[in-house]
């Protein structure tokens, strides 16, 4: 899809839990023969986790190591405990050799990466209502009330972050997912197509 393109383009697609970002995500890889981004961390791997594959699990002194030497895009640390940023050389890789790289961060990483790469395309995925993304949060089954309603107000205090700042080239609005999955490919291919003439 992008034999023509000499250079790939780095989207960040950002949006609250619960909001359909990694099933559009991974569309768009598909579509597009695109490549996620591998996080590097310093949390323990999980069961059936692989290194390099779902992140790249580095100990604290080595996370400390590479974020002073400038390694990372962006890098945050999680609840206190565990650190994460995302490599910039693999991303780099990529770019050149025409690829479409995607990471899914929030935030506070995104505006690092407008700082670091300020021609990666920002994506901010929206849920159509406060509503909604209750509705959707509880139908994932995976929390009680209590982290339910934590992870509504992070996802609050997401969207309001990311709507007050003038940070994001595009806001798309989950109403469903296959309407949701034609816009950001089309929005997609309008950036290639307009960073490659």
């Amino acid at each position: 899809m992008s034999s023509n393109a000499n250079f790939g383009l780095l989207l960040v697609l950002s949006g609250p839990s619960g909001v359909g970002k990694t099933t559009i995500a991974h569309q768009l890889l598909t579509r597009f023969d695109g490549v996620f981004s591998v996080s590097a961390t310093t949390r323990p791997m999980g069961s059936g986790e692989q290194d390099g594959v779902d992140y790249l699990f580095v100990s604290a002194e080595q996370f400390a190591s590479m974020q002073s030497e400038g390694q990372f895009l962006e890098s945050a640390e999680v609840f206190g405990k565990h650190a994460y940023g995302t490599p910039r050389e693999p991303v780099e890789a990529q770019l050149a050799a025409g690829r479409l790289v995607i990471l899914d961060i929030d935030v506070q990483g995104a505006k690092q990466v407008r700082t670091s790469m300020p021609d990666a395309f920002m994506l901010f995925i929206l849920p159509p209502s406060d509503e909604e993304l209750r509705r959707r949060l509880e139908a994932r089954g995976r929390d009680d009330a209590e982290a339910i309603e934590r992870r509504f107000a992070e996802a609050q205090h997401e969207i309001e972050l990311a709507t007050t700042q003038d940070l994001y080239d595009a806001f798309v609005i989950n109403e469903t997912l296959d309407a949701t999955i034609t816009e950001t490919g089309r929005l997609v291919e309008a950036r290639r197509a307009a960073s490659t003439t």
